[in-house]
């Protein structure tokens, strides 16, 4: 038998057609591997088969003696389609991730065994020090093969980087002679290309094989709608939703966009729900199960539901605000019309995407002062990331971030116990970042081109992805003409404006003081006495709702200037007053004191007590004047800022008698908690926060 033989066999029991004949470009990466142990990139489309070209290279390296295949995958409904069809062809697949902890033990059993031909980790999990340090090197010395999916995570320069994929050129570099290992990607320009193949050829002279075919998916009919608000784009969805085929996938930039819009196409009549990060994974599995079956007919998604999810049929992907960069534009839309004939792809672009990009951004990119601070507060001992919280002033999701590209660089390590320093020089590599903050920013450019050029649409998504085969493809809306309804039903539309023009977000009261601030000089640790508890507050919004947020974030924009509450503003928190159901109704108003927003918040507070016909107590003042540092920052330190530097003195309040508390914007809650026990000091009753937004 030949290997040729041996790998149609394979493949057609993996996809159990005895029909089935490779793809082009599929042998040739399955020989590159399994005859002449080369290192290889795949470039092709999504539903090309990439995964096809890993099982059958591991079900003839296991018949030929080699040891199980180590795939590293990026998402947990990756994991699980890859499991199943691996099930079906014979394959023994098993995986080690943070939902089946209960199962890690059983699995390094049949490791151990050699009982499992394949083992997809996460890239974290490569990282985890048990793992890493216990059962990883024993593995890597007797793998077979070593497959990293999505792998333009690797690369600085991929729209979806991810700092723990930089591990793998470190694992790369360990392996024995004669390993084959290789990379998949449906989503790479040339730039990408080259740097993943440079991490790939480390510690090898061959040249390593680049298999690319064309990306355009000849199924996809794409346009761009733009329309002039929130409350249109909407309107426009839930009116013409059904009549965009079968069942398929509307993006969203936001959680609480996500959340918003399928409130509006659930109560226009669709079956409809949001799938976000914060979607537990019981929950998510089952959506997409139920997608999958054509049981629903569309997912509200942010990009949570993306790489690996895989439904042949999908008949549509509409976005409500754009990604950030064509390519990562076209990944997402590359979920539809792998099966079908036709599948519609539809862009209604949103003047907020903008700052929405500006923010994940900024969020993502380590600075000098960030990194020197976390290096300055390890030493050789481990701290956990929470007691790092309490000697660096950043937000945990931030932190964990930053020690991850300080662990890449080495110069940081994740042991038992935590986070130490290895002592090793860091440099901050400004010039680096510059080219990668320069890169973003023409990406950004480059997506604002797709939704306004005139050209062939998808030749212009193929172009961002350096396709060679580059060419007009006849069907979008700038080569065949316009294949989408433009109208928005006037009712739609004011319907939708109602769903929208909802009010109210609770605070939740703190109830727990940060760890660490006790170490900040915060006599504090545990929980909130009884007494030191705020009653639960209010606010008009979240700044990333789709209905007061948009109004909300140019209003308490850093850049807007200080002025006093509008009144449709001013009447919509009324509007929130009315329907609070508070155990106590307040008695008095008073107003938080403010660097940037005095006037805009005292005349909220004003207009509160003035048509809620109550006495106006007055502004807290500082104590020692206003905090040093800007608003956010994580708990123990935002705490810290605050402590004692509020005072109620001057204010008229009534013995006993619960306070509205009024502020601009809450986001850590500790200001507000921090203002409202000393309210209580000086013998207020209830403290209840009313503010204009929430942050997120």
């Amino acid at each position: 038998m030949t290997t040729a033989t041996d790998a149609l066999t394979s493949l057609r029991a993996l996809v159990g057609r005895p029909e089935a004949e490779f793809h082009d470009g599929q042998f040739e990466a399955i020989g590159a591997l399994v005859d002449d142990h080369r290192r290889a990139l795949v470039v092709q489309r999504t539903g090309w088969g990439k995964s096809a070209v890993y099982f059958v290279a591991t079900m003839l390296l296991r018949a030929r003696g080699a040891g199980p295949t180590i795939l590293v995958s990026p998402l947990l409904a990756l994991m699980r389609d890859q499991v199943a069809a691996a099930e079906r062809a014979g394959v023994r697949a098993v995986t080690i991730n943070s939902s089946n902890r209960h199962e890690w033990e059983d699995v390094a059993a049949r490791l151990r065994e050699d009982s499992v031909d394949v083992l997809l980790v996460s890239p974290e999990r490569l990282n985890n020090p048990d793992f890493r340090d216990t059962q990883l090197p024993a593995l890597v010395d007797r793998s077979g093969l070593l497959v990293v999916d999505e792998a333009h995570c690797i690369s600085d320069w991929g729209h979806d980087f991810r700092p723990d994929y930089r591990r793998l050129r470190d694992l790369i570099g360990r392996l024995p002679d004669g390993v084959p290992v290789l990379a998949t990607t449906a989503t790479a320009n040339e730039r990408v290309v080259a740097d993943v193949v440079e991490q790939l050829g480390v510690g090898r002279e061959a040249e390593v094989v680049t298999i690319r075919g064309p990306l355009a998916r000849r199924s996809l009919r794409l346009g761009v709608l733009p329309l002039p608000d929130a409350t249109a784009r909407l309107a426009w969805l839930a009116g013409h939703l059904g009549d965009l085929p079968g069942s398929g996938i509307v993006y969203t930039l936001t959680v609480s966009a996500a959340e918003d819009t399928a409130r509006v196409l659930r109560r226009a009549g669709h079956e409809a729900h949001a799938y976000t990060g914060q979607t537990d994974t019981a929950e998510r599995e089952d959506l997409e199960g139920r997608l999958k079956r054509n049981e629903v007919k569309v997912l509200v998604a942010t990009s949570a539901l993306g790489m690996g999810f895989d439904k042949p049929d999908l008949g549509f992907v509409v976005h409500l605000g754009a990604p950030s960069s064509p390519v990562a534009y076209y990944q997402q839309v590359g979920r539809a019309g792998r099966a079908t004939e036709n599948a519609d792809v539809l862009l209604l672009p949103g003047p907020e995407d903008r700052a929405i990009w500006q923010y994940f951004a900024t969020a993502s990119m380590p600075s000098r002062e960030k990194a020197a601070a976390v290096l300055e507060a390890l030493g050789s001992e481990p701290l956990s990331t929470r007691v790092l919280e309490s000697r660096v002033d950043l937000r945990a999701s931030t932190l964990e971030l930053l020690l991850k590209v300080l662990d890449v660089d080495g110069a940081v390590r994740r042991v038992s116990g935590g986070w130490v320093s290895t002592g090793a020089p860091w440099e901050y590599d400004e010039e680096r970042y510059a080219r990668i903050a320069a890169a973003r920013e023409a990406e950004q450019q480059s997506m604002l081109d797709y939704e306004s050029t005139s050209a062939c649409r998808m030749e212009f998504l193929q172009r961002a992805l350096d396709d060679p085969d580059a060419g007009p493809c006849g069907r979008c809306d700038n080569c065949a003409g316009v294949w989408y309804p433009t109208e928005v039903d006037g009712s739609a539309a004011g319907e939708v404006g109602t769903i929208l023009d909802r009010v109210g977000v609770e605070v939740e009261p703190r109830k727990l003081w940060p760890t660490g601030a006790d170490r900040l000089g915060v006599p504090v640790k545990g929980k909130l006495a009884a007494g030191q508890q705020l009653e639960p507050g209010r606010a008009l919004a979240r700044l990333t709702d789709l209905g007061w947020g948009g109004r909300l974030r140019d209003l308490l924009a850093e850049d807007a200037p200080d002025q006093p509450v509008p009144p449709a503003v001013l009447d919509a928190c009324v509007r929130v007053l009315a329907d609070w159901d508070w155990n106590a109704r307040p008695g008095v108003v008073a107003a938080m004191p403010s660097r940037r927003r005095p006037v805009f918040i005292e005349s909220l507070a004003r207009g509160l007590a003035g048509i809620g016909r109550l006495p106006y107590a007055g502004t807290l003042e500082w104590r020692g004047g206003p905090p040093s540092g800007a608003p956010g920052g994580n708990s123990a330190f935002r705490l810290a800022s605050v402590w004692n530097r509020f005072s109620a003195d001057g204010l008229d309040l009534p013995a006993g008698v619960p306070v509205l508390l009024v502020d601009d914007l809450v986001d850590r809650r500790w200001t507000i908690t921090v203002a409202g026990q000393e309210l209580v000091r000086v013998g207020a009753g209830a403290v209840l926060p009313f503010a204009a937004a929430v942050r997120s």
